[in-house]
């Protein structure tokens, strides 16, 4: 297999010149597969708000517990991994492998520079299955329809939401994109969910004015919600224990890292 194409090889779509959020978010985890441009704004907003290195990292830190839990506790084999972002170590299609090879997962994005690096995530084990759609987080009917090639929508399906909905600046429509996904599954299904926060207790002030001058400074624009709103997408699914708790916090050691103002939980659908 040929390696993946460098982002000066990318499609058209791709704009170099305006930072974005897959390229930035990249950077703050310490990837190789960003501009200076995202260097630039990823660096003025962590001198506006020092937290958002921790959140990236406690976010992928949380998908590998979220997915281990799943894989080998509750026998997840079906993922589908709404909101990719770039490929690091430990994605999800590895994790779940790792655990149980026959897994099956489909990552979906709409960015250009995950879509060029998407083969990076078709790399599974043999005896499972990986796919990739080219698709946004708007259109959950297209989403569904493509992914049924891969997943089989009569059993469990462990549906990852990770820093996604934030890009959905609607409620309403964020809520209904969760609902109509839901909807597709069958009971014994999972909902993984991350979400940034303004909520004080989890010292979450901070983001509403970096998020004020990224949404000025970068694409896509982004919002931050208070944990009532957040913990409103489970509605009429169980949340598993510990509930909807800062990302870093949920099943984490006992001396977990710092508190970040980025929510995350697990629910199971009836």
């Amino acid at each position: 297999m040929s390696e993946a194409p460098t982002p000066a090889e990318g499609p058209a779509r791709l704009n170099t010149g305006v930072a974005h959020n897959a390229r930035v978010w990249n950077y703050w985890i310490g990837g190789k597969d960003n501009y200076e441009v995202d260097h630039q704004v990823g660096d003025h907003v962590a001198s506006m708000f020092p937290l958002i290195r921790d959140i990236a990292r406690a976010d992928r830190d949380f998908l590998g517990r979220a997915v281990s839990f799943l894989a080998k506790e509750r026998g997840a084999r079906q993922f589908l991994d709404i909101g990719t972002g770039l490929p690091t170590a430990d994605n999800t299609h590895e994790i779940a492998q790792r655990i149980a090879p026959d897994s099956r997962i489909v990552y979906v994005d709409n960015d250009p520079i995950v879509l060029m690096h998407a083969r990076t995530l078709l790399t599974g084990s043999p005896e499972g299955v990986t796919d990739y759609i080219d698709a946004d987080v708007r259109d959950p009917d297209g989403i569904l329809e493509r992914a049924a090639r891969t997943l089989d929508f009569t059993r469990p399906v462990a549906v990852m939401m990770l820093g996604i909905l934030n890009f959905v600046l609607d409620t309403d429509e964020a809520r209904d994109i969760v609902r109509r996904v839901m909807a597709a599954v069958p009971s014994g299904s999972f909902l993984v969910m991350t979400h940034p926060t303004h909520d004080a207790e989890v010292g979450g002030e901070g983001q509403i004015p970096a998020m004020e001058f990224w949404n000025e400074n970068a694409t896509p624009p982004v919002t931050a919600r208070g944990g009532a709103e957040i913990a409103s997408f489970f509605a009429g699914l169980q949340m598993l224990e510990p509930g909807l708790v800062s990302c870093s916090a949920w099943r984490a050691e006992l001396h977990a890292p710092v508190v970040v103002p980025q929510y995350g939980a697990v629910a199971v659908k009836p």
